[in-house]
């Protein structure tokens, strides 16, 4: 195992993770024949061939995932950031509250936000991005920044206010 592995591209699976996708995992090895028994061996004897499998297998669910995201959101006590993921760019929808006694976290900041939404303590901006040379690689940092993947009913629903 002389050759230099290639670094991890995003981030080692949770153990939750792992624990839900036991079956795909399963499976990947099975694709490198790896058996069970063999498996455990490896986890017991060579610890860094494991960490190395565990590290691959990420990357490849990672990159499963980042390819069928459409929708993120990240939302805050005082803004909103919703985006589409489009083929070439990614479309933002920011929502910015001016008032600070709101927190759109809750459900009745989020209640007060959907009842004021065109009074003057509500901003909206919208903006277009262009992808780096990795697409993937731009989604899964607004990821790290806390988007969370969604089937994108926001987004769709202030489409229509917003980009007329």
């Amino acid at each position: 195992m002389g050759d230099q592995e290639e670094p991890m591209k995003y981030t080692r699976l949770t153990k939750e993770q792992f624990e839900e996708l036991h079956q795909e995992f399963i499976n990947f090895l099975a694709t490198q024949t790896i058996t069970a028994e063999e498996w455990a061996d490896i986890k017991t004897n060579k610890p860094e061939v494991a960490e190395e499998e565990l590290d691959v297998f990420s990357d490849l669910v990672w990159e499963g995932v980042l390819q069928k995201v459409v929708y993120l959101e990240h939302i805050s006590p005082q803004q909103m950031h919703l985006f589409h993921l489009r083929a070439t760019d990614m479309q933002l929808i920011a929502v910015k509250l001016k008032i600070e006694t709101v927190d759109l976290t809750t459900r009745e900041g989020f209640n007060w936000f959907r009842d004021n939404l065109l009074s003057d303590e509500v901003e909206f901006l919208t903006a277009t991005k262009a992808y780096s040379e990795d697409k993937a690689l731009d989604k899964f940092k607004l990821i790290q920044q806390g988007g969370v993947i969604t089937k994108g009913e926001l987004y769709k629903y202030f489409e229509k206010l917003v980009l007329k």
